[in-house]
């Protein structure tokens, strides 16, 4: 693992790309959904209104969604649909729709390519003053015929932005922004089948929707800095436990100490370090961000004696681990690193080690809860007898 505490590719990576490419599953399933059933369920006559009312509906819900949840790029593109679509069933002329498929695509790249600043707070004024100007700008647009090649070009550039924005992590909401974009363009190509194309825009809709209730989920339930589960997670999952498992307390030692020496840059790949660690735990365990410079291993159906060996290995592998810092005097180009080349390494390398304390449920620890605070007298017991070490 790098400094900058990304991960090298192990032979096993195609596991984790599948992992992360977990958020995509959604959005690929409701369009896969929606062209089943538009090729097989055509909407009646009876139910024809849904055409106009079902898109309405589910883009107007997801813009309140976007705004309650401060999401810029997700409420930009939500507007523009709904904009697009109302534009559409409002003025229903070539030209009218040829700028959407401009316009539409044009506002997310803008909204995927500039910095996010959420959508409150002053933040959609200049938007909200676009799709106004865009609005004015196909009430007046004359009926005539418009190539649609550039609305295409936009799209591509567009979605191309979204999958940029994407990787490496994969968020929910950036897959969806993607997803909502794909929906777009398939209802666009099948603008003259009402029935279709609302269907694909009510898709979008459902997407985004979807996507920001998950990214809401995952800032609740995941750390974002080491990428694990947070402290909520693990509560949730306790409740969840049977009479065999154990639950191990792990602390950085001295982390004070790298912040005050090296800065908190350094002490947060620290922390990406650690983290990294122990989601390589074996036997089953499953690493928790805690809190601070402290972490949980929690291992389900698993003996005191079995989880021990599991945690000690992780205890050297993190022990053993050097961690390049680049020196603030590093040489910026080629040519003065060839000068200063064997007046020694301008970088410093520094050691981690943690402490860790373990406990199981006993006659004495008959809740998690209970568990827990043994394992926190045992980490202690750990820091007290000179650190880097594992107590129970």
């Amino acid at each position: 693992m790098s400094a900058s505490g990304r991960i090298a590719l192990k032979p096993g990576f195609d596991a984790d790309l599948l992992k992360a490419l977990r958020p995509a599953w959604i959005p690929a399933g409701i369009l896969a959904a929606t062209a089943l059933l538009a090729w097989l369920l055509p909407l009646p006559a009876s139910l024809a209104g849904l055409r106009t009312a079902g898109p309405y509906a589910l883009l107007l819900t997801g813009l309140g969604m976007a705004w309650r949840f401060n999401r810029g790029s997700a409420f930009v593109i939500l507007a523009s649909l709904l904009g697009g679509f109302a534009a559409c069933q409002a003025f229903p002329a070539r030209a009218v729709f040829a700028a959407v498929m401009v316009l539409v695509p044009l506002n997310a790249l803008l909204a995927l390519v500039l910095p996010e600043r959420g959508v409150r707070y002053r933040a959609a004024y200049g938007w909200l003053a676009l799709l106004a100007l865009e609005g004015a700008l196909l009430a007046w647009l004359p009926d005539a015929s418009l190539p649609t090649l550039f609305g295409r070009v936009m799209f591509a550039a567009a979605f191309a932005a979204a999958m940029w924005r994407a990787w490496p992590d994969f968020t929910p909401l950036q897959v969806g922004n993607a997803g909502a974009l794909a929906a777009f363009y398939i209802a666009a190509e099948w603008a003259g089948s009402p029935g279709v194309h609302a269907a694909f825009m009510s898709a979008a809709g459902a997407i985004l929707i979807i996507s920001l209730l998950e990214e809401s989920h995952r800032l609740a339930f995941r750390d974002t800095l080491t990428g694990l589960p947070g402290r909520r997670a693990l509560e949730e999952r306790l409740r969840s436990l049977r009479s065999r498992y154990v639950i191990a307390m792990v602390d950085v030692d001295h982390f004070k100490k790298f912040n005050d020496t090296h800065g908190h840059d350094i002490g947060d790949q620290v922390l990406k370090l650690v983290g990294a660690r122990l989601a390589e735990v074996g036997g089953g365990g499953i690493a928790y961000r805690y809190g601070g410079e402290e972490f949980s291993v929690l291992f389900p159906g698993t003996g005191l004696d079995d989880a021990l060996l599991f945690l000690e290995t992780i205890r050297i592998s993190i022990e053993g681990y050097r961690m390049a810092v680049r020196s603030p005097d590093r040489p910026k180009t080629a040519e003065d690193g060839s000068k200063r080349r064997g007046a020694g390494n301008p970088d410093k390398h520094l050691s981690v080690t943690v402490s860790i304390g373990a406990s199981g449920p006993s006659a004495h620890l008959r809740t998690p809860a209970q568990v827990i605070r043994a394992a926190d007298e045992a980490l202690y017991r750990a820091k007290q007898s000179g650190r880097n070490k594992l107590s129970t």
